[in-house]
Order: C-alpha cells, then sequence, then structure tokens
C-alpha cells in the first residue's frame, strides 16, 4: 500500500496534510513528517488523544499551603537572633572567617567556612552575612 493524494490525513500525527501533490512514499512513513511545510495544524478542540487531549477547563487558583511560608524570617525570630549575638557574640570559626575577610582573602575565607558548615550555599551565605557585620562595624567606629 502507497499514501498518495487520496490520504489527506495523517494518524501518526493526528494532523491534516495539505491539498498539494504527494508523491508516493511506503505506508510506514508518512509524508507530513518527511515534508512539515505541507502541514497544516489541527484545531484546538476536545480530543480524546495527543499533547491537548482532554476536556478544557478553567485552573482554579490553589492557596498557598503553610508549608510555602517555611524559613522566611518573622520580626520576632529576628529580634531574638540578634538579642543572642549581641549576648553571645561570634563562634571561633567566625572570627577567623573575619579576619580573613579583613585581610581581604575573601575566597579563602569563603573556602574555610565552607569547610566548617558543609555546603557552598551555606558558606556563601556566612561569608555575606560576616561581611555585613564587619561593614556595620566599621560604620559604627565612624560614626563615633
Amino acid at each position: 500500500r502507497f499514501i498518495t493524494k487520496e490520504a489527506p490525513f495523517c494518524f501518526v500525527a493526528g494532523t491534516r496534510v495539505a491539498k498539494e501533490p504527494i508523491p508516493r512514499v511506503p505506508s510506514f512513513s508518512c509524508f507530513c513528517h518527511q515534508r512539515p511545510e505541507f502541514i497544516i495544524m489541527a484545531r484546538a478542540m476536545e480530543m480524546a488523544v495527543g499533547l491537548n487531549k482532554g476536556h478544557k477547563v478553567t485552573k482554579n487558583a490553589a492557596k498557598l499551603r503553610p508549608v510555602r511560608r517555611k524559613g522566611t524570617l518573622n520580626k520576632r525570630v529576628k529580634f531574638v537572633r540578634d538579642i543572642v549575638r549581641e549576648v553571645v557574640g561570634f563562634a571561633p570559626y567566625e572570627k577567623r572567617a573575619m579576619e580573613l575577610l579583613k585581610v581581604g582573602k575573601d575566597k579563602r575565607a569563603l573556602k574555610f567556612v565552607k569547610k566548617r558548615l558543609g555546603a557552598h550555599i551555606r558558606g556563601k551565605r556566612k561569608r555575606d552575612e560576616l561581611s555585613g557585620h564587619l561593614q556595620a562595624m566599621r560604620k559604627a567606629q565612624a560614626g563615633h
């Protein structure tokens, strides 16, 4: 069997083929896969198969679940952490990292903190936090 002009529909792709003269090709390959410029797109309607299958509906906007808020900084939590930082001070590894930052060895400080904390992202976050503390200390000294 061969696909000729009388077969304007491709069952593999589920699309209509343009009314152009179609050369005779074996039935295991369809014309639309060989010459995609002759394809007319199928209309958007409810179909049982294909990429756009199923009944067309409008999507409901789902309410955000509480787990999405996890990790966001609360006013009270920030206040408590600031008080603890003020009373307790810095850990020994944080002091050493701050010394490295004072000298200007940012990359070395990142490597050091990363090794202590165990993750690259956490190391970057800690380095930024410590450099922010250093800037605040400099600002406070300049203000006095």
